[in-house]
Formats: structure tokens, sequence, C-alpha cells
């Protein structure tokens, strides 16, 4: 049984997605151990609470220095000992030194087709904005292991989105989440929780 930790910012719609196949079970193998939450507000702890799943808030803003925040955060992430760490939505820079204790055992879900629209600066609504900028007319998702980088560790599973006429940034936004994100990251986890995932390098394989 693969066991992860949730960690989220926000709303948790791609918590959701991840509940909802393990409940439906279209990820199979999986149970998730714990979600977390950098913000005290954010409703994906609810989401978690109404599934019985624990949920915990560890805040940068509670902790005198961002190092100590690190070590602590890593300290309580280990206590559970988790399989897989997802990123769902989770907008805080994770320390090095749980990219190399967990190294190949973190995934993060980014909305656009890495490597356009991807790296620093590019989160959230700004991808799709910069997206629509360029005027491309294909956009999309990717699930990638993370590494010290941003946004350049392994690619693991990418879905294409088409752009339409008079997408603004928000419409885009809710079309790559339900035809993309929510598809591709359970498909991930459902991968690496059957042993079906490796990693040579750069490159991830995926067997039948």
């Amino acid at each position: 049984m693969l066991k992860i930790a949730v960690c989220v910012s926000g709303g948790g719609t791609n918590l959701q997605a991840i509940i909802d196949g393990i409940e439906q079970k279209t990820i199979t193998n999986t149970e998730i151990a714990v979600v977390i939450s950098n913000n005290p507000g954010a409703y994906a702890l609810e989401r978690a609470k109404k599934h019985g799943i624990e949920a915990v808030c560890i805040s940068p803003k509670e902790y005198e220095s961002r190092a100590a925040f690190n070590e602590d955060f890593l300290r309580r992430l280990d206590a559970y000992e988790v399989d897989l760490v997802v990123l769902a939505g989770f907008l805080v820079v994770i320390p090095e030194q749980m990219i190399a204790k967990y190294r190949n055992r973190i995934i993060n879900i980014h909305p656009s087709l890495i490597p356009s629209f991807c790296g620093t600066g590019y989160y959230g609504l700004k991808v799709h904005e910069g997206a629509l900028a360029r005027g491309v007319k294909v956009t999309g998702a990717t699930v990638h292991f993370v590494d010290e980088g941003t946004d350049t560790g392994p690619i693991i599973l990418q879905k294409a989105v088409e752009v339409q006429e008079g997408d603004t940034p928000e419409i885009l936004q809710r079309r790559v989440m339900e035809q993309a994100e929510w598809k591709i990251m359970p498909q991930a986890i459902d991968l690496i929780a059957n042993g079906k995932v490796t990693v040579m390098g750069k490159t991830v394989h995926i067997s039948k």
C-alpha cells in the first residue's frame, strides 16, 4: 500500500480528484496518510476532514526563520512515514534537504505542457495568462517529479488541452483542471502505487 502525503495551499480541487480516485478505485493500492497545508484557511483541510483524513497546517509565519520552518516541516512529514509526497497546488518552495531525502518520491502538478510556461513566476492564473498572451492553440498540464530546479524534474505524464476563442485565464484554468489535471494526477499516483514508474536520469519509463 502506497502511503501518500498531499500538500496544498488553497481549495484543494486536485486533492478532491485524488480522494475521489481512491474511493472510486481508479487509484489503487493507495491511502492518504495526511493532508498538509501552509495556509490555515485552505479549504483543502476541510475536504480532508470530511473524508476522515488527518489534516494539519504548518505555516512558515509561525517560525522565526525559513530555515526553522524547513527543518520542522521535514521532521513532521517524516513522522508519517509516507512513500510519496504529492504537491497539489502547494505554494511553498520545497527545501533542498527534503528533495534530497525524498528523491524521486515527490511529484507536482503544473498547469502547462512543460517546458512551456513554467519556472519562476509561472503559477496559478499566471500560467494561463502567459499562454493566452502568446496566442498558443494548445496548452495542458504536466505531472513531474520534483528536483532542485523549478518545474525541471523528470516528466511522468502530460495531457494536452485546446485553447478556444474567447478564453479568459479563468475559463482556461478551469478547462485545464477538468480535462487534464484531475485526470493525470490520479493516473500518475496509480502508476507509482503499482510499481509501473521508473526513473533513469531525466527520463521516466512507464511499464505496461
